[in-house]
């Protein structure tokens, strides 16, 4: 279907459409999916065009020429030294996130006149989290857990509101986005908005790196891993949170370590307390549907969209993948990426 007059200009089996894509994802990777009709349905300027793709890593969904203007808040530095989260710095962090990515907005250069237009048209900010696997290690709460999917829903719903609230506080002070009329927000009951949409999850590959904590909303990968940059080079790293716990409570050892790197998880190492087995669960330590869960908790209050990367054990088959992506579109997800361990010769991160 021609997605600018919906004529129809092909047809294909869907079933062999979807048993190709799951073909290739389980191959390398790729593709990942998006599901427009969802996207679309949550489109906050309707009458200015519908969504046809999305930025590279599939969270930010893009009218032609608008940008990708995006920040993400450290969830780690948000909890108090009694372990507890510091909800009045994080509504603090929160606005001042949300006026800086509206400033960067009217700042920037663009490079050609339709792109400054139609961002400024609508002024869409991503503001979104990194850490969030390791405030849950200080917290103490596994990331499978009930306790954790619960506990993303009720963050990204105050991130959500609060900065929409600000995005509400610079509508007074600097004026609607231009294309408020006859968006979603245009209606009697609500109160103008600075910004079409205020919420995104960036997976935050480089800035988590350069901040020293867990990517996105994602897992932890591993306790122990190697990440390979640029031309092969090979980086051995440690969790440092859990290189603090294992000093402190005695059971540390370089010989542990090592340990630790062979297995690739520590879920069958004894001398490793079982509550800090618990806590330091990883990505290939988690079911696929684990995976799911957290990223529908969080899709439930993001204006725009999550990335978030499924990643499944060498051994998982077609069907697991297929399975995912199925989860993903009932779990009310906007689209899921998933890889497969060892799938490409070369991989960023590998135990």
């Amino acid at each position: 279907i021609n997605p600018r007059n919906g004529e129809v200009v092909g047809q294909r089996s869907a079933s062999k459409v979807f048993d190709r894509i799951v073909d290739l994802a389980w191959t390398n990777g790729e593709p990942g999916i998006i599901f427009l009709d969802r996207l679309n349905r949550d489109n906050p300027t309707p009458l200015v065009g519908e969504f046809e793709a999305t930025n590279p890593c599939g969270e930010q969904p893009l009218l032609p020429y608008e940008s990708c203007n995006l920040g993400s808040i450290n969830l780690a530095k948000m909890i108090t030294d009694d372990g507890k989260i510091n909800w009045d710095r994080l509504a603090e962090v929160v606005a001042l996130g949300t006026r800086f990515l509206d400033n960067v907005i009217q700042v920037n250069q663009y490079p050609i006149e339709e792109i400054k237009e139609m961002t400024r048209a609508n002024r869409k900010i991503g503001l979104g989290v990194m850490g969030w696997a390791d405030m849950l290690i200080l917290l103490g709460i596994p990331y499978n857990s009930e306790a954790a999917t619960e506990l993303g829903d009720r963050v990204m719903k105050f991130i959500t509101d609060k900065s929409r609230m600000t995005s509400r506080v610079l509508a007074k002070e600097r004026g609607a986005f231009p294309n408020f009329e006859g968006s979603i927000f245009d209606n009697d009951s609500d109160e103008p908005v600075r910004n079409a949409t205020c919420t995104t999850i960036a997976p935050t590959g480089t800035i988590s790196i350069i901040s020293n904590t867990s990517s996105g909303i994602e897992p932890l990968f591993a306790v122990s891993y190697v990440r390979q940059v640029l031309d092969k080079d090979i980086l051995v790293e440690v969790h440092p949170l859990f290189e603090k716990i294992a000093k402190e409570r005695g059971f540390y050892s370089k010989e542990l370590m090592k340990t630790i790197a062979e297995h690739g998880t520590i879920q069958d190492i004894d001398e490793i307390p079982e509550d800090i087995r618990d806590i330091f669960v990883t990505s290939h330590d988690i079911t696929p549907e684990d995976h799911i869960r957290m990223q529908t908790a969080f899709q439930n209050h993001t204006d725009n969209a999550v990335s978030k990367t499924v990643n499944v054990c060498h051994d998982a088959t077609r069907d697991d993948v297929a399975t995912v992506y199925r989860l993903a579109y009932q779990g009310g997800c906007k689209g899921v990426t998933i890889y497969r361990d060892g799938s490409r010769d070369m991989q960023v991160l590998s135990v």
